[in-house]
């Protein structure tokens, strides 16, 4: 079987898994009347789900010097399903947050896995191949306020319930299939978790020194975007509707973005994209009208978005193959921690009487600084390309 079908098997688990993720940011409202919390403590549910996916990273970047990848892969859908279906059943906040954590985790163990794997399977076009991958999984997330839109009208519950039975569906698909796979024998070499980590840490310091903030004021962005716009006047179904639009945005910018990567100098054009990030996001704050919050929030979406495979294509392509899972496992994990923090760091500075515009310029300022300061290092040769 070619190893193209395991791909898309692929896909099809990891648009359940960022489904996942995503799926709670929709549902803030629902869940904030019918567990009566705040905005705080909805940000923290959120941020448990994001936590749980940086937590098991370290883990499986071990597990993965042990186990081949694609039975890493294919665990991961299989805690997608147990958790999903714990979320679905839950009766308290603290219940509810326990299955966000552990739908978190899932995604956690499939990213560690699949990206070195994926890099692995097509190695003469990492940047195109995770860039399908990315915009797989961006396709969940447009969905998401659309799906959560259709079950709130039975039981908000049922959202949560398509993802365990559809993980639970996959999960088997996959392995089936890449039973049948000729699969790549690159990471074989991967013996030795710390050593192997720890040879490529300049790579990856310079890779969270360029996306690491950006990513923690994109993770409170996004979670809290829907309020955001409801704080400019928009009605709550077009405040849904521009979470979609930001998403969708991300669909081309998945695709487009992973292949100009292949193109073009990594760390200069991370840099250029988090830079357009900053901007985009302080000129959001000076719109108004609804003609000019669209085409903000859809050169948000593309632009943030384009930066997920550009990142992933800097450092797959560049670990050597001996080294690559364990020393990709240790980036994302302190990448994924980073930004796990954002929704509940924007919860309390709102809840404490900040306003949305205030807090998201000061992120635009602060990031602009930090890309300043990173382009000068890189122009004087001290960041590794």
């Amino acid at each position: 079987m070619s190893r193209t079908r395991l791909f898309t098997t692929l896909c099809g688990l990891v648009f359940l898994l960022n489904l996942a993720r995503i799926i709670f940011a929709p549902l803030l409202n629902v869940i904030i009347a019918e567990f009566t919390i705040g905005e705080a403590t909805a940000g923290l549910l959120v941020t448990f789900a994001w936590v749980g996916s940086a937590f098991p990273r370290l883990p499986t970047g071990w597990l993965l010097t042990k186990v081949p990848r694609h039975h890493v892969v294919t665990s991961s859908g299989a805690i997608l399903a147990i958790a999903s279906a714990s979320a679905a059943t839950s009766t308290s906040v603290t219940q509810l947050m326990l299955g966000a954590f552990l739908m978190g985790t899932a995604s956690g163990v499939y990213f560690v896995s699949a990206n070195p794997f994926v890099s692995e399977l097509f190695p003469n076009n990492v940047g195109r191949f995770m860039g399908i991958h990315g915009a797989a999984s961006q396709i969940a997330a447009v969905i998401a306020a659309p799906l959560v839109a259709l079950t709130v009208v039975v039981d908000w519950r049922l959202s949560l319930w398509a993802i365990a039975v559809g993980a639970a569906v996959v999960t088997v698909y996959t392995g089936v299939t890449a039973r049948r796979t000729d699969l790549p024998t690159a990471g074989g070499k991967d013996r030795d978790f710390v050593a192997d980590a720890l040879s490529q840490w300049r790579i990856i310091a310079t890779g969270l020194a360029i996306v690491g903030t950006a990513s923690f004021i994109w993770q409170g962005v996004f979670n809290f975007y829907e309020l955001y716009m409801q704080s400019k006047g928009l009605s709550p179904r077009a405040s849904g509707l521009m979470l979609s639009l930001i998403f969708a945005a991300g669909i081309p910018a998945f695709y487009f973005g992973g292949d100009l990567a292949d193109r073009l100098p990594r760390v200069p054009y991370l840099l250029g994209i988090v830079g357009a990030f900053s901007i985009s996001l302080l000129v959001l704050t000076l719109v108004d009208g609804l003609f000019g919050v669209i085409a903000v929030s859809g050169a948000i979406g593309f632009i943030i978005h384009a930066m997920f495979p550009a990142t992933d294509t800097y450092l797959l392509d560049t670990f050597p193959d001996s080294v690559r899972g364990s020393a990709y496992a240790v980036f994302s994990s302190a990448w994924m921690l980073a930004q796990s923090l954002g929704s509940f760091v924007l919860g309390v500075f709102v809840e404490s009487g900040y306003a949305y515009d205030a807090v998201f310029r000061t992120s635009a300022v602060f990031l602009a600084v930090t890309v300043i300061g990173l382009a000068i290092l890189d122009r004087s040769g001290r960041l590794p390309n």
